[in-house]
């Protein structure tokens, strides 16, 4: 079966899928891209069992064939060609033939008989949203997943379906971020899913800032589909942990502060820190909030920012890190931060319907 293909349309393709393939697998089928051609679309497809993506390219041919290649062979292989119009040609023996210019390769794959089938999403609960909308959820809260493997109900995003909004939540047991979005979900399709975060990175990746995203989700699945593009999860089994109840109900003090005055002064004190004394201290007074760091064998910094503030003095530490993430990701010019007390969490909002708890370290 032969086919002429842009070498921008299919690099772009192979880049995208060939991203949630394994690189430790112990299956050969599962490094492979395959490559399917059915109706005039040419599509990619990658997995790695608990991923999957598939990326369609519409194609000038009426006939159909599929096989698997090497992934990341072929992608090397396509972006060291001349920047024309390539020639694939693909045998009953799973054999391609890529001509482009005076470039030509013979390369062997495998049979797409071999190949895991992607799942039907057939009697799936169905939402729908706008892209740029979603991506930018994922964005605000991601950072927050833990990594600790012990902790895997953690290693996602909790998505609800609930109440006509979506609630977007990640923690890792020392911070939580939060977000919501007004949408249509019907009154049979309430649901609860946890998003692995490497599905979370590869849909940040894929995600424009226009048009709309359709979700389905089943027991253990999800599927995310943007029209060229196809992004299929395992979800992490088991109960997400009542997240509202780690939210302090009632906060006494609120102090509002320029957002990137802070992430400056934040990272430059941060420089002091290092792993063994990650903390920094932070004052908050009347109109001033002090930073500082004192660290043994490095040094000590400190900075000052202006804040609208009249209550009490409240002295606390954090992880600079953990109170730069949330910021980076807003845009609002100011945000308020939420006090109760030295001890109890803070809390950072903004203008959108966002909150950010984190928890203080011990002060030494």
């Amino acid at each position: 079966m032969k086919f002429t293909i842009s070498k921008e349309s299919i690099l772009k393709g192979l880049q995208m899928v060939q991203s949630v393939i394994s690189t430790h697998s112990t299956l050969p089928i599962l490094y492979n891209v395959m490559i399917k051609i059915e109706k005039g679309v040419l599509s990619l497809v990658a997995t790695d069992l608990s991923i999957s993506m598939k990326c369609n390219i519409k194609i000038n041919t009426q006939k159909n064939c599929a096989s698997t290649f090497q992934a990341r062979r072929l992608f090397n292989i396509i972006r060291e060609l001349p920047d024309e119009n390539i020639e694939i040609d693909i045998d009953d023996k799973d054999t391609a033939a890529i001509h482009c210019g005076a470039s030509s390769y013979k390369i062997l794959g495998l049979s797409a008989d071999e190949f895991p089938p992607l799942p039907s999403f057939e009697s799936a609960h169905s939402f729908s949203i706008e892209q740029v909308t979603f991506k930018e959820m994922l964005k605000k809260t991601v950072y927050a997943t833990s990594t600790d493997e012990s902790r895997q109900i953690l290693n996602g995003i909790l998505l609800s379906f609930k109440d006509q909004k979506l609630t977007m939540v990640a923690t890792d047991g020392r911070r939580l971020a939060l977000i919501e979005q007004e949408m249509e979900i019907p009154e049979d399709s309430q649901t609860d899913i946890i998003i692995p975060t490497k599905a979370v990175s590869e849909l940040i990746k894929v995600l424009g800032d226009e048009g709309s995203l359709k979700i389905k989700t089943l027991t253990n699945l999800a599927s995310f589909d943007i029209g060229e593009v196809l992004v299929i999860t395992k979800l992490i089994d088991g109960n997400y942990p009542n997240f509202r109840q780690v939210i302090p109900g009632q906060c006494e003090e609120r102090v509002t502060v320029d957002r990137e005055s802070l992430i400056a002064a934040l990272r430059r004190v941060a420089l002091i820190t290092n792993d063994k004394y990650p903390s920094i201290k932070v004052v908050f007074g009347k109109n001033q909030m002090n930073i500082s760091a004192v660290t043994p064998d490095v040094g000590e910094a400190q900075e000052s920012v202006p804040i609208k503030y009249t209550g009490k003095q409240i002295d606390m530490a954090f992880n600079p890190e953990f109170m730069i993430d949330p910021l980076r990701n807003l845009t609002s010019d100011e945000v308020g931060i939420e006090l109760v007390d030295d001890l109890s969490p803070a809390i950072i909002k903004c203008d959108i319907p966002f909150l950010y708890v984190l928890m203080p370290l011990r002060l030494s």
